[in-house]
């Protein structure tokens, strides 16, 4: 199966196919401008004949750690649904080689899957741009600065340890010298760097309380040649955004609450922008959701495959699968457990709408075949030894290019602060 056959699509296969009353539910449906990229890792600790794994960082394994765990890493992009859902559209999935960069590989990837989109007619000229929704892993500016021919808006998460910088002051008359590139800093850590906030809205919400939503405008990294701009020819660009800090009361969980600092690629935010902006983010949260459907109810890390390709392939045939569910969403039933609370059949989760596929199935048009019977192979005989083993492979590791620094020498600044 290539990469492209997966799309938003519509419901009138399976409504065309279904002949019982609940065809015409209004169920809400992903829109084409909002997505969600994130990375999800397909682990494989143990297959040493298995190419061209990296170590994945995974977190919560062990003693709540982040423990790099050999396996594939997938980029994938989905379509958000607005509101509360834990339904998403998979449009695209794209397995990370070694060596790859993640910001240049997922700039490609969403640059091809936003022209077929347009292709498509999912976006057309005069729409509103396309918001990429990240969170803190992904190189916002990277991906700002590949994607700047496309109507495209990115917003992601920084982390808290981040400094950017503000515009460069007006050059004085008759000064001397090279014109200054940057301002001030603006540090995520220090309030005095911060300034008047040129908006600020404060939203009461169900789950987190008040939610306290304050902008500054036009800040912008300091980029320098190194990570995914080391082979940069010439100066560096200077890419500017809108930051964004929400604050809330509590959590549901009753831990403590961390500031989430955002990072908009648009410029002159209203309240209104700024209120947007920050509830989209929390709906990239559903793209959990979905991984955690594929990985353990459609089984997609469950086979035992050597090859990547073949991973490749099993990979598109989950997103496939997950797309029909979405497709006959509409006419599923609520066979809930005896141990959970009806829901209204709009709100069935992609979880229930498995539980009833499988009395939609059988009046939905198959266009496939019926498959061949086939019958394994009698295999090595026992006893005998096996004369062609598999290679083994090496987990890709990045290692360092700079020798020269002693690696006995403690740092005097245990946790550096970010000026990029």
């Amino acid at each position: 199966m290539g990469r492209g056959t997966v799309c938003i699509g519509t419901q009138d296969t399976y409504v065309r196919s279904r002949k019982h009353g609940r065809a015409d539910r209004h169920v809400g449906q992903p829109a084409a401008d909002q997505l969600a990229v994130d990375v999800t890792c397909w682990l494989r600790p143990n297959a040493h004949t298995s190419p061209q794994r990296i170590l994945c960082h995974t977190y919560g394994r062990g003693k709540d750690q982040h423990i790099p765990v050999p396996g594939w890493p997938y980029s994938i992009v989905c379509a958000l649904e607005p509101g509360r859902s834990s339904w998403t559209a998979p449009l695209d999935a794209l397995r990370l080689a070694p060596g790859d960069d993640t910001a240049t590989v997922t700039g490609r990837q969403l640059r091809d899957l936003i022209e077929r989109l347009i292709t498509a007619g999912q976006w057309r000229t005069g729409g509103p741009d396309v918001l990429v929704i990240a969170d803190a892993g992904y190189d916002a500016p990277r991906l700002v600065f590949l994607l700047k021919d496309l109507p495209v808006q990115v917003l992601a998460r920084m982390r808290s340890d981040r400094v950017l910088r503000r515009l460069a002051p007006s050059r004085e008359p008759h000064t001397r010298g090279r014109p200054p590139r940057h301002g001030g800093e603006f540090v995520f850590g220090q309030p005095d760097t911060w300034g008047t906030p040129d908006t600020h809205t404060v939203t009461d919400t169900r789950l987190y309380g008040t939610a306290t939503a304050r902008s500054w405008d036009r800040l912008h990294p300091k980029l320098t040649h190194r990570s995914s701009w080391a082979a940069a020819d010439g100066t560096l660009p200077i890419i500017e955004g809108t930051v964004i800090r929400l604050d809330i009361d509590h959590l549901p969980s009753g831990a403590a609450p961390n500031p989430v600092w955002l990072w908009w690629s648009g410029t002159d935010a209203t309240e209104g922008d700024t209120d947007r902006l920050w509830q989209a983010y929390l709906r990239r949260f559903d793209i959990e959701h979905t991984f955690r459907l594929f990985k353990q109810t459609l089984g997609w890390t469950c086979p035992k495959i050597r090859t990547p390709e073949a991973a490749d392939r099993w990979t598109w045939l989950i997103l496939a699968a997950y797309t029909q569910l979405r497709l006959a969403r509409p006419l599923a039933a609520d066979r809930r457990r005896p141990w959970e609370k009806p829901v209204p059949v709009e709100r069935l989760t992609p979880a229930r709408v498995r539980r009833d596929f499988r009395h939609i199935r059988p009046t939905a048009t198959c266009p496939a075949g019926a498959p061949k019977p086939s019958r394994p192979g009698p295999g090595r005989p026992p006893g005998r030894k096996n004369t062609r083993p598999a290679p083994r492979h090496d987990v890709h590791t990045v290692r360092k290019t700079d020798t020269a620094t002693s690696r006995n020498k403690k740092s005097t600044t245990p946790r550096p602060r970010r000026t990029g």
